[in-house]
């Protein structure tokens, strides 16, 4: 799988009332790789998120997935939000096969699936269980096995864990890790938090905000063995601080 970001702008309105959000954006991803893409509110992070998912359409230069540009939404591209979105009157294992068997799978691929995915995740005990009887993490935890369960080729990830408090996100974190390096999967990851993509991923784009663009590229060279004494490592700290540094003096806002 490769992804290519090449060139993109994007303007909201028309005329002399259009508002550039977004300035020659280029980065790509490959097959296996983790990148995040970082910035305080009004960088356009999301904006490029939902570009890449096909949700909107950039004024200028291409996205393509293996070379096909991207024209609109499609199974290519599996996409968790940080609402959780899923279906409250469908069981967890529901939840899961939901986009499957829009996909047409059959019913026994669909149910080995399901339950692959739900063990995956951790949850194959939850798996009759309604997203109300579920916690935070949990139901995103399904979310992320939907996603998974589709067969995209890359997962887009938007502030993921942004709406759980700090000790649940924490472990989401150290989950979605282990996750990426159980199954392998290619994931770009949306986030405010320094310290969460810092933690994450393999390379780390840094976004200023008005217009959003891409100001500088961090290659992760972390020992991630153990993200827990990561967190509190000399090196780790003194990275995340100096990015924040960069990001207040972008945009004047605290990180």
């Amino acid at each position: 799988m490769h992804l290519s970001i090449s060139g993109v702008s994007k303007s909201f309105g028309d005329g002399s009332r259009a508002k550039l959000v977004l300035d020659d954006i280029n980065f790509e991803l490959d097959s296996g790789e983790f990148v995040a893409l970082v910035g305080s509110s009004g960088s356009g992070k999301s904006t490029v998120m939902r570009l890449i998912a096909g949700l909107e359409r950039p004024s200028s230069g291409t996205i393509t997935v293996d070379g096909n540009p991207v024209r609109g939404p499609g199974s290519d591209r599996g996409m968790v939000f940080q609402k959780y979105s899923l279906y409250p009157w469908l069981s967890a294992a529901d939840n899961v096969a939901f986009g499957m068997r829009l996909q047409g799978r059959s019913r026994s691929e669909v149910r080995e699936r399901t339950g692959y995915f739900l063990e995956v995740v951790g949850l194959q005990d939850a798996a009759n269980r309604l997203p109300r009887e579920l916690s935070g993490g949990m139901q995103q935890r399904v979310a992320i096995a939907r996603a998974l369960a589709a067969d995209p080729k890359v997962l887009l990830l938007d502030e993921p864990f942004g709406a759980l408090d700090l000790q649940i996100r924490e472990s989401m974190q150290e989950f979605l890790f282990l996750l990426w390096e159980r199954t392998g999967l290619t994931a770009l990851l949306i986030t405010h938090d320094i310290e969460e993509a810092l933690l994450l991923a393999q390379r780390v784009h840094i976004m200023a905000p008005r217009p959003g663009r891409i100001v500088r590229t961090v290659e992760g060279e972390l020992d991630r063995s153990n993200l827990s004494h990561l967190r509190v490592s000399t090196p780790f700290l003194e990275l995340r601080e100096e990015l924040a540094q960069q990001l207040r003096s972008l945009d004047g806002t605290l990180v």
